[in-house]
């Protein structure tokens, strides 16, 4: 998976068809057209050296 950040907009791009499909996943439960959006807020810590995983809750 490819993250690139331009001032305010951040862009993940595939790598495989694994992340193409996990990407579509998130794109349908955050993305609703009938209703408001969803939005990604980051819990916890990112700390590469303790543990290289970040976590998000959909609110």
């Amino acid at each position: 998976m490819e993250i690139s950040v331009d001032k305010n907009v951040v862009e993940f791009k595939p790598g495989n068809a694994q992340e193409t499909a996990a990407m579509e996943l998130l794109w349908r439960v955050i993305v609703d057209c009938m209703r408001e959006n969803k939005k990604l807020v980051p819990i916890g810590e990112y700390i590469p050296t303790k543990e290289n995983l970040a976590r998000f809750v959909i609110e």
